[in-house]
């Protein structure tokens, strides 16, 4: 770092610190947290890694007020829920989240329109105080996880379409 102009300095004295022209050898992921050339890990709390992850929460602050909720469900469960269905959605496709994403995951679990009641008792039970995801972190994933994942790579206009005729249909497989 240089020093400040005020800091009187010797212009005969050398320097501290010189860097070497250029780095012998080729550069190596050897750090324990790299995956390069290798799948990432799956399991349990690892999530799904993706680029501009914290992108999705300027996404979800633009759709909010079209979110149809039942009476005992809260705004940001329902945010933090559909963030971790749509973040899923785009890791699945190795890129940063869309607005598209969460249209699915609000799609999916019925918060863009008028929702049957077993699918309103269902999503109420999951998506109860996940918002806190210090405390509910496993409970986020499980919102994730429950979408069946042929549904969300599809199309969105399919999976509305699958959603009108069935619920259940968006949650029938497994990965």
């Amino acid at each position: 770092m240089a020093a400040p102009s005020r800091v009187p300095t010797n212009p005969t004295q050398s320097k501290h610190y010189s860097s070497p022209p250029r780095r012998s050898g080729s550069w190596r992921a050897e750090r324990p947290g790299e995956t390069i050339g290798m799948a990432h890990p799956t399991g349990p709390a690892l999530g799904n890694p993706g680029p501009d992850q914290g992108y999705v929460l300027a996404l979800a602050a633009d759709l909010k007020d079209q979110l149809v909720l039942a009476p005992g469900e809260h705004v940001a469960d329902v945010i933090t829920g559909a963030c971790a269905v749509a973040l899923r959605r785009a890791s699945m496709f190795g890129r940063g989240p869309m607005r598209e994403d969460l249209q699915m995951a609000f799609t999916l679990y019925g918060f863009l329109g008028e929702a049957s009641p077993e699918l309103v008792e269902m999503r109420r039970k999951l998506f109860s105080e996940v918002h806190h995801t210090t405390v509910h972190y496993f409970a986020g994933r499980e919102i994730a996880d429950r979408v069946d994942a042929d549904m969300l790579k599809g199309r969105l206009e399919r999976a509305k379409r699958s959603v009108e005729r069935d619920w259940r249909s968006a949650f029938g497989g497994d990965d």
